[in-house]
């Protein structure tokens, strides 16, 4: 009886997330927000509580987080995130100080103490890769000049998780200072040896690793990730740092191959993860902060903005190109309720868990608003402040052309 209950459950929820997804692409939405929505629905204090999926759902969710980490790896070679560090590190630390603090500062003034004040830091830093690459797509911008200077935010802030998240994994564990130092020390050194050996011998492991049959190279690359990030949990590390660098080691063919093969599979478990995330928030507690939300949703939308324009402005793109910049970089998603997650498992203040959700439920559906109109929006007032400036003159259909860096 357990078993047909437990099948009928998660059928149900898989179903009902298709249904949402659908919904979400006739409309151009990012899905996330409705995905956080049906857990909110069925989870604690919602319409219709779930018991007997609720174990798998959490296993799902795990999984659900290894494969968007080795997803984003596959993204990019060893070489790319070597040069993107040394020649775009400046816009990084802009992108960091502009964007965690506020998430910080909202944290001490609410008296949720130095460990919330970190994790909520990280929630309002990282922008979503995911949302903000199916905009770029949407909106026929891949090839713009300013794209690079995004992609190259964004790499920036995955390669900043990957010493992030041990920090936020062992302040969350109430591990000391020393054990803290020594988690941190394992990450850095973790990472700094697979970038080592993925730039040095990063064909060797694609051949080991690649394969003519499809099932065979789903097996190994998704038994090879999992193992990884299981043997990372069991050194005090994240599993999501684990898999990042099992994506990043891989290249070429083999990259391209998997991520064709796992994207379903992606799309799958990271639905599921955000469905128990929503379980997890008990939607009577979303409005006594929604207020909060709403505050640092803004303030950290316009963080955002000045970061893609300033990060932009030193590439020496033109100023529109500077505000579709700073406009793309504004949705927040998987990554910052990955951030998020990790306290609500711990048990870090109450209150955490349903802020972050409501901040990335608004500014998941403000991003993609954002990207498309902050740069006429600020052409149109620039022209009001100006009012004696000349109109530009009409530009031809190959300026108006995407440009390929």
């Amino acid at each position: 009886m357990h078993s047909a209950v437990l099948l009928i459950e998660f059928g149900s929820i898989i179903l009902g997330l298709g249904l949402l997804g659908r919904f979400a692409g006739r409309f151009q939405l990012s899905p996330i927000p409705l995905y956080l929505l049906a857990g909110l629905a069925f989870g604690e204090g919602g319409l219709l509580p779930l018991g007997a999926s609720e174990e798998f759902i959490a296993t799902g969710a795990e999984i659900g987080v290894i494969l968007l980490l080795l997803m984003l790896g596959l993204e990019y070679t060893a070489t790319d995130l070597v040069s993107n560090l040394k020649t775009h590190y400046p816009s990084g630390l802009v992108d960091c100080a502009l964007n965690a603090l506020p998430g910080a500062a909202v944290a001490l003034l609410l008296g949720w103490g130095p460990v919330a004040a970190v994790v909520l830091a990280g929630v309002t830093w990282i922008s979503s890769s995911g949302v903000i690459a199916k905009v770029l797509g949407d909106l026929g911008r891949v090839g713009n000049r300013e794209t690079p200077v995004i992609l190259s935010v964004l790499v920036l802030e995955d390669l900043a998780m990957a010493v992030y998240l041990p920090i936020v994994t062992a302040l969350v564990a109430g591990v000391g200072l020393m054990a803290g130092s020594v988690t941190l020390a394992i990450a850095l050194g973790a990472a700094g040896l697979v970038l080592f050996l993925a730039v040095r011998y990063g064909r060797l492991i694609s051949r080991f690793v690649s394969s003519d049959d499809p099932e065979k190279l789903l097996l190994v690359v998704l038994g090879l990730t999992i193992l990884v990030a299981g043997v990372a949990q069991q050194l005090q590390v994240s599993a999501a740092v684990g898999a990042f660098l099992v994506g990043i080691a891989l290249s070429g063919e083999v990259a391209e191959g998997a991520h064709t093969l796992l994207s379903p599979l992606r799309d799958l478990f990271a639905a599921v993860f955000f469905v128990f995330f929503g379980l997890h928030t008990d939607p009577s507690s979303i409005p006594p902060v929604l207020l909060p939300a709403l505050g640092l949703a803004v303030v950290t939308a316009l963080t955002k903005i000045a970061t893609g324009y300033w990060a932009a402005r030193r590439a020496g793109i033109s100023v529109k190109g500077r505000w579709r910049a700073g406009g793309a970089l504004v949705a927040r998603g998987e990554f910052s309720i990955v951030i998020a997650g990790l306290a609500v498992s711990a048990g870090i203040e109450p209150s955490l868990g349903p802020l972050a959700t409501a901040y990335v439920l608004i500014l998941v559906v403000l991003g993609p608003l954002t990207a498309r109109y902050t740069e006429p929006v600020a052409t149109w007032w620039t022209r009001r402040r100006e009012p004696g400036r000349p109109e530009p003159a009409p530009r031809t259909a190959e300026a108006e052309a995407p440009v390929a860096d």
